[in-house]
């Protein structure tokens, strides 16, 4: 692997959520300042949205990990669940253990029951669901079921969504518009800009050890940015892939061929870059030869009609 050729300590790419490389980029702060922010609230369902590889997941453990004291977070990662899988799965988060034959009924009970007991001491229950756009249609009504559960002072159960942008789609339907009108905060997660894409660049490198002069340019990191559409998914998977082909030449510094070939090999990325590149060389040298004629006094026309 390349990390001592590089002098790193650890992989600065990797596509596993971890926090210790959580980068406080405007999107991301941005939508974590609205979660804490409806946490405190203490009202119904809260929703993030976003491209795949926008960062949901990261974004979901960094505020799992940074809940403040008084909060219990049950976290369901795959939500794909019928409505009694959901509230089994909310039971098991919650620490009820209870014989499998007892009727969904009595589960409800069940949770209720603890939801209060948890309140009582002091505690307020967050349930979190990462990739909610998988959530089965009766699931997520079951789901809206929950936050019915309250005292006369607040909700039981605060609801918190991460999703793909087709979770915003399916709540647009006529049979949502009761869980609809219960989202009181939401934010949609945009891609990263290109001075974004660079700074992200810099910082994982910094944190798995870099130091010393770059490894990639602005002008590398424009191009990585461009063809990843500034998701930090195809960030990742361009920027470890371009070193890579570094590390095989045993060159010290990325080169525009690693990150072309790099770009050239992710079956997401965005290829336009080369076609546009191109395209503007040839206009340009068109451009310049026109002038070029146009300066030495000949006539054009004439010169096209002769040719013809």
């Amino acid at each position: 692997m390349y990390l001592k050729h590089f002098g790193l300590s650890q992989t600065p790419f990797s596509l596993t959520p971890n926090t210790g490389f959580f980068f406080g980029l405007s999107p991301h702060v941005e939508a974590l300042q609205v979660l804490q922010t409806a946490l405190q609230t203490g009202e119904g369902f809260i929703k993030v949205t976003g491209e795949v590889g926008t960062g949901k997941t990261l974004l979901c453990r960094k505020l799992i990990n940074d809940l403040p004291s008084g909060f219990h977070c049950a976290y369901l990662p795959n939500p794909y669940l019928t409505p009694a899988e959901l509230r089994w799965a909310v039971a098991n988060e919650l620490g009820l253990n209870y014989a499998t034959d007892i009727d969904q009924q009595q589960l409800t009970g069940l949770i209720q029951q603890q939801l209060l007991d948890l309140s009582r001491h002091g505690h307020a229950i967050v349930l979190v669901l990462d990739e909610a756009q998988a959530l089965p249609d009766d699931s997520l009504e079951a789901l809206r079921l929950f936050t019915n559960l309250e005292t006369e002072s607040r909700k039981l159960l605060q609801v918190v969504l991460f999703g793909q942008p087709e979770l915003d789609e399916r709540l647009k339907r006529q049979e949502f518009r009761q869980l609809r009108q219960r989202i009181t905060f939401s934010y949609n997660l945009r891609p990263l800009t290109w001075d974004e894409t660079d700074a992200y660049i810099r910082y994982r490198l910094a944190i798995a050890g870099r130091q010393g002069e770059p490894l990639f340019t602005p002008k590398l990191t424009r191009k990585i940015a461009y063809a990843s559409r500034g998701i930090p998914r195809l960030i990742n998977i361009l920027a470890h892939k371009a070193l890579l082909l570094s590390f095989g030449e045993g060159v010290t510094r990325v080169k525009a061929s690693h990150v072309r070939d790099a770009i050239l090999d992710t079956e997401d990325a965005s290829k336009k870059m080369h076609w546009s590149r191109n395209l503007v060389l040839a206009v340009v040298v068109l451009t310049v030869l026109i002038l070029a004629i146009a300066a030495s006094g000949i006539d054009l026309p004439q010169v096209w009609g002769n040719r013809a």
